[in-house]
């Protein structure tokens, strides 16, 4: 049950006795953890004595009687029998693999265990004063955001805001952090945010190519930029045949290149020196290349801004913004551009529209659903990105004020500023001057006649961290908005016992205060107006703060207030427990590239959950570095690729990607330099064998894979997956098995069963990371043993050879991989039942409802995987009654509409989990049918069929209670659909039907 591997640590050399003791309790804990859990999980008390397991609690429909009737629905006897009847039997697990996963994974741990075991693992994890800074610094979240949005199911169980009448809390949420980053850049236009830093940078690098028309492929990186901001910027341009050039700025004619689409600074740059590029910035767009700007987000609190010196583009990560480091991830990246640039913006946006009694009301515009419109040929595959982060960091913003704001970042300077005066009494030599820093200074050590390793190992003694260039020669002090005076002498008493060998007191000089007004260089000071909007200077105490997180959560709809039946997204339930230890200290506070003795707790659990992962997929190599699905697609499908090349056949740079797939698949494609060639459907749903049959013939030589989701799309095991993939290896290609519908294989089967070489996950869906209104994801990847050298790795690990990374931090957003760790930790073996009991809620309520609806797609038995169709066209051309139409009446029943129009337009995809109870699930079959009736009541002319309860919704409370009423219908048929919502109580939609395309038509994407 505990991983070999912890029982084996061995405690680091104790600082102190008190450290000691700890050490010996934790492990005395530990033996008595383990025996508890062995006599439990093997029977040996009587179940009386035991503590429940988290599996009942999970799984909503697990009372017998309610089993039984799902099943009498269904027309089966028992879910062993439905089971049989849905996934094919030559791919379930066989005895031994069952029994090999069964003993990886281990008997359900209760909660209460649960915690204890994770405890200990944070326990292993060491806190210390962090200084590394290098995009990564303590800050400080402040109480009513942490309790009332990080750990809040109102905000972090609700989805991506497609449905925008019941997501105006978060949307309006987004926009104001739009218009903060736009604010701070300086430039007029910012996107909903973006995975983390290094990706934002990539993203960048992309919108200057792409803005060339491909006519420009070259693209320069200053050498003063975080390393792993250059590796990933690498990783997406070698793929694209994109020229990386890197040099130093100072050296203008690398900008006469007539090749040149874009070049990338950063500001305050890798050694910490901060710059005024305004005349280097004319110098390169006179040759007619794009110019991107890295910044930090403090330091344009102070410094000048991207858009006042003429940047295109400007990047960055919000975290340092009231979001913990998180041994790396999730944090809000971000980009702004100039207004010209707009329509090339990755990720998602935020507008303002307009609802259909002409209100103003929010939407996602633009590239709201790129990848599924434009696939191969979009420009990114970014399908979501950090909507709970970058909401975070936006309250965090509100929480201050810009006069707060200012007052932090001015503080964190004048600590830089005055420990860089006083080391140089130490005799320790600076790399930049006072007046030309931000929050960092970098010590060159061999002019300082002392050692740089010495140094860095010195202060682990006293429990700090200070940046090691790893070059010898650097060592650099980053400042945060945590640190006080006090601080910085504790930091000068241990610099003063370093350089002199002797234990003095330091009066550090805080009388000739260094201000950013007078002390930094006249040139770099900010001088324009920011965040005057009155959003960002009213909250004035934490009272109405909470009331405003309060007044936008409850436009939301969240799991709080019912089901959430997306297909193909896997709304389950996001229980507290699985959350509770990502805010924990020991978790949340670490830096990602601290040394490896500081972090061993993460080391044990992301050991063993890459064990858990391996045997769920069945593969034998995984990487959690991917920070979303779309992430983990693309390090797939580069992984193919790298090792062709590697067997001598880089030739084959042909996808096979069937036309059902999520658009993202050939969008990752595109970007890794791969052509998409399409595979049809047949009648049935499946991978039309024919055509594949043809395709594989006609480019046998160059097929470097296909992209194939199991379950279909269509919500279907197909029966000739194993045709599939075996034909796809006869001709030399490689499997990527998109693990989107993982849900509904877990533990039946597995990817490395079907026949892959390698997949993707999202932890987001399958393993209860909640999606946070639009992220964070986790995408890891997981692969036959083949592909494993071809896996992202990352610069802290290798800082010599490229390392093909693809997001910011070596192991992404492993902040919170506790969440799913924690997951697989109370499921054990018994996940099974979660995937047996998600298939058997689809085909109940695909049982019951096929009787007024068309269910597209089944097997030759009539049966659904985790997720089925509703068809909805013949309905449309008989009535005009559209998908939206009933997507939209679904919120006046108090839900949230099934994913819409995907993969089949014109219909509804429903995907209800194995966490919704029986009652959840009939609620919404009687609303489909209620909704049935109300339909035919337009069939049948007895309602006017464009003034009607389904093509007026949604019924806000305001036009409920209006004085004024002239529809054909009562306002009780409009807002109280079903009895039941007049005694329980109801979600009411905050605005009308918006109308998508006055918001394209206005583009308008940030606060007045």
């Amino acid at each position: 049950q505990l991983s070999k591997s912890f029982i084996k640590l061995k405690p680091q050399s104790p600082q102190n006795n008190n450290q000691s003791n700890i050490a010996k309790k934790s492990y005395h804990s530990l033996k008595q953890l383990q025996r508890e859990i062995e006599d439990e999980s093997l029977g040996r008390i009587n179940t009386l004595l035991s503590h429940d397991t988290f599996t009942k609690r999970h799984i909503g429909p697990s009372e017998e009687e309610c089993i039984e009737q799902m099943l009498q629905a269904i027309g089966v006897e028992s879910v062993e029998d439905l089971v049989r009847e849905t996934v094919p039997q030559h791919i379930m697990f066989n005895p031994k693999q069952k029994e090999f996963a069964d003993k990886k994974l281990g008997s359900p741990l209760s909660e209460k265990t649960a915690l204890e075991y994770i405890n200990l693992l944070a326990n292993k994890n060491q806190i210390f004063q962090n200084y590394i800074g290098c995009g990564y610094h303590p800050t400080f979240v402040p109480p009513v955001i942490q309790r009332n949005l990080t750990e809040n199911p109102g905000w972090y169980t609700s989805y991506t805001p497609y449905q925008a009448e019941i997501s105006q809390g978060r949307l309006e949420a987004l926009l104001k952090f739009q218009t903060m980053i736009a604010e701070l850049t300086g430039l007029p236009f910012a996107n909903a945010s973006l995975l983390d830093e290094a990706t934002s940078a990539a993203e960048a690098m992309y919108l200057c190519v792409n803005s060339h028309n491909g006519k420009r492929n070259d693209f320069f990186i200053a050498n003063d930029v975080f390393p792993f901001i250059t590796e990933v910027v690498k990783t997406r341009a070698s793929l694209i045949g994109v020229n990386i050039i890197e040099g130093d700025i100072n050296d203008h004619s690398y900008f006469e290149n007539p090749q040149l689409s874009g070049v990338l600074i950063q500001n305050p740059s890798n050694t910490g020196k901060v710059s005024d590029h305004t005349q280097l910035v004319k110098k390169i767009k006179a040759n007619g290349s794009l110019t991107v700007l890295a910044a930090d987000i403090l330091s344009l609190l102070l410094v000048k801004s991207a858009g006042e010196m003429g940047f295109d583009v400007c990047v960055g990560s919000a975290q340092r913004f009231g979001v913990p480091m998180m041994n790396g991830g999730p944090h809000a990246g971000f980009m702004a551009v100039k207004d010209e640039l707009k329509r090339k913006i990755p990720g998602r946006v935020v507008g303002i529209s307009r609802d259909n009694a002409g209100n103003p009301a929010l939407r996602l515009t633009l590239q709201t659903r790129e990848q599924h419109i434009k696939r191969e040929r979009a420009s990114s595959n970014i399908c979501t990105a950090q909507a709970l982060l970058a909401n975070m960091s936006v309250f965090f913003a509100l929480f201050y004020g810009r006069e707060g704001l200012k007052k932090i970042a001015s503080r964190v300077y004048s600590l830089a500023c005055t420990f860089d005066n006083e080391i140089k009494k130490l005799g320790l030599v600076s790399v930049h001057k006072p007046s030309e820093i931000f929050d960092t200074v970098v010590i060159d050590c061999r002019k300082s006649n002392v050692d740089s390793k010495e140094m860095v190992e010195f202060f682990y003694k006293y429990r700090i961290n200070f940046r090691d260039f790893y070059d010898g020669v650097h060592v650099g002090i980053s400042f945060n908005d945590t640190n006080s005076a006090t601080d910085l002498e504790i930091l000068m008493d241990y610099m003063s016992e370093f350089v002199t060998g002797k234990k003095i007191k330091v009066k550090v000089d805080f009388e000739n205060l260094y201000t950013p007004e007078v002390s930094m260089k006249r040139e770099l000071y900010r001088k324009s107006e920011f965040l005057n909007q009155e959003i960002f200077n009213k909250f004035t105490s934490e009272t109405k703060l909470m009331r405003f997180l309060y007044f936008l959560q409850k436009k939301d709809y969240s799991l709080l207030d019912g089901m959430i039946p997306l297909g193909s997204c896997t709304m389950k339930l996001n229980a507290a427990v699985e959350l509770m230890p990502i805010t924990w200290n020991h978790f949340a506070n670490i830096h990602p590239f601290s040394p490896s003795f500081q972090k061993e707790g993460y080391s044990v659990l992301i050991k063993e959950f890459v064990d858990h992962l391996k045997a769920i997929t069945q593969f034998e190599s995984v990487s959690l570095q991917p920070n979303s699905g779309a992430n983990g697609e693309f390090a797939g499908v580069m992984a193919i690729r790298r090792y062709l090349e590697s067997i001598g056949q880089g030739q084959r740079k042909i996808v096979l990607i069937p036309n059902s797939s999520h658009g993202t698949n050939p969008a990752s494609a595109s970007i890794c330099g791969m052509k998409v060639v399409i595979v049809n459907s047949d009648k049935e749903g499946n991978i039309d064998i024919v055509d594949l049959k043809n395709k594989v013939e006609k480019h046998s030589d160059e097929i470097a894979c296909i992209m194939v989701t199991y379950p279909s799309t269509h919500g279907v095991f197909e029966e000739s997956i194993k045709e599939i993939t075996s034909l796809v290896h006869k001709h030399g290609g490689q499997v990527y098995i998109d693990g989107a519908n993982m849900n509904a294989q877990a533990l039946l089967t597995a990817p490395g069963i079907i026949g892959g070489d390698i997949c993707h996950l999202n932890l987001h869906k399958t393993f209860s990371i909640p999606h946070g209104g639009g992220g964070p994801g986790v995408g890891p990847i997981c692969s036959r043993k083949h592909l494993e050298p071809f896996l992202p790795g990352h610069y802290e690990f290798d800082k010599h050879n490229q390392s093909f990374s693809v997001a910011s931090a070596p192991y992404g957003s492993a902040g919170i991989l506790p969440i799913s760790y924690m997951y697989i930790k109370m499921m054990g073996k018994d996940l099974v039942e979660s995937t047996k009991i998600a298939i058997l809620s689809a085909n109940y309520m695909a049982a019951i409802l096929k009787e007024a609806y068309d269910i597209l797609y089944t097997n030759k038995k009539g049966r659904c995987a985790h997720e089925f169709i509703i068809d909805l066209r013949p309905i449309k051309t008989a009535t005009g009654i559209t998908e939206e139409d009933v997507a939209k009446r679904l919120m006046d029943y108090g839900f949230h509409a099934p994913t819409m129009s995907f993969p089949v337009v014109g219909t509804l995809m429903v995907e209800p989990t194995e966490s919704e109870d029986k009652g959840e699930l009939d609620r919404f079959i009687n609303a489909m049918l209620s909704i049935r009736e109300e339909i035919r009541e337009v069939e049948e002319g007895k309602a006017d069929a464009k003034n009607n309860v389904l093509k007026n919704a949604p019924h806000t409370l305001e036009v409920i209670t209006s004085d004024s009423w002239n529809r054909p219908y009562t306002r009780e048929k409009a807002a109280f659909p079903d009895p039941g919502q007049k005694i329980k109580g109801k979600f009411w939609p905050s605005v009308g039907r918006v109308d998508n395309v006055y918001g394209d038509l206005n583009i308008n994407c940030s606060c007045p």
